[in-house]
């Protein structure tokens, strides 16, 4: 294409140009209406004291962002976000790529059955898996305490969302449950594009399984681990506001509260939309903030 500009006719090149200007700007024009003007929006709109109900807004600076910094629930839902944003994420990522590296190097005949039956759960409502894990640990005839007493450890049988001890770990498997076999999926894919050769030349050098997998199979997915990270960190912002609502609403006594339950709760139960877009800045800071470390700290052993 660079070769053809230099031959084309200035006329000819005017022409392409504007094409091609006017065939962006319809999807420009979209995305400001629908991505940057809200930005932008959430960003004003903190400044304000506004219920969200009315047209009367009362500027008041920073001070939501000051209220926000003394207030013990946003430290909380903070506090509880990271905890689902690192314990998500580790996890659900070793267990994808553990299952992955298992189904594409494997002889098993039933491959294509374990991909389904992996990425099954990811096809499921949110709400459907929210009940579902509601009920196996609903503490007097769910499943996990049930089987915990059949096996002799009553002593562990406990309310599981109802205990402040618990109750994020819980909600963490259930995530972790419903994202595992959407990543395998995705790191499958780019494992099925490593030649065997590699592996084969490992096995004659007498390279283990455990080694030609960090050795070969990491560093050739590297590029799609560097991507799938940024898509933990937005999925799980997003699936932890279903899944606390759906199975906990922030219970008990906020011990499950998330920064976008919170948000919501201020929003439209407490009719304090300022306040709530002070959070929605801060969600955003640190949503963009941890794709660019994540970015960073990989961009060196990127392949």
């Amino acid at each position: 294409m660079t070769n053809l500009k230099k031959y084309m006719p200035k006329k000819q090149q005017t022409r392409r140009n504007i094409a091609i200007t006017v065939s962006l700007l319809p999807a420009l024009a979209l995305y400001a209406l629908f991505v940057i003007y809200p930005t932008f929006n959430v960003f004003r709109t903190s400044m304000y004291q506004w219920s969200g109900l009315s047209k009367q807004k009362t500027f008041i600076g920073f001070e939501n962002f000051i209220r926000l910094f003394n207030d013990t629930k946003f430290w909380t839902a903070l506090q509880n976000t990271i905890f689902l944003l690192i314990f998500c994420t580790a996890v659900t990522m070793i267990l994808a790529l553990f299952f992955a590296a298992a189904l594409t190097q494997s002889k098993l005949k039933e491959k294509n059955f374990y991909r389904v039956l992996f990425f099954f759960p990811n096809v499921l409502s949110i709400v459907v898996i929210g009940v579902l894990f509601s009920n196996i640990y609903e503490p007097n005839m769910g499943i996990l305490n049930s089987l915990l007493r059949g096996i002799g450890l009553n002593n562990l049988a406990q309310p599981w969302l109802g205990s402040g001890k618990t109750v994020l770990w819980a909600i963490g498997v259930a995530m972790i449950w419903q994202a595992v076999g959407y990543y395998m999926v995705m790191y499958m894919a780019g494992m099925d594009g490593i030649s065997p050769e590699l592996y084969e030349a490992a096995d004659i050098d007498g390279a283990s399984k455990f080694v030609q997998f960090f050795k070969i199979t990491i560093p050739m997915i590297w590029g799609i681990l560097r991507v799938t990270l940024v898509f933990f960190i937005t999925s799980t912002l997003n699936m932890s506001f279903l899944f606390v609502n759906v199975m906990t609403d922030g219970a008990p006594n906020g011990s499950s509260e998330v920064l976008l339950t919170y948000m919501y709760r201020q929003a439209f139960t407490n009719a304090n939309f300022g306040y709530a877009m002070a959070i929605a800045v801060i969600i955003f800071i640190v949503a963009f903030a941890l794709a660019i470390i994540s970015n960073i700290l990989t961009k060196k052993n990127d392949a």
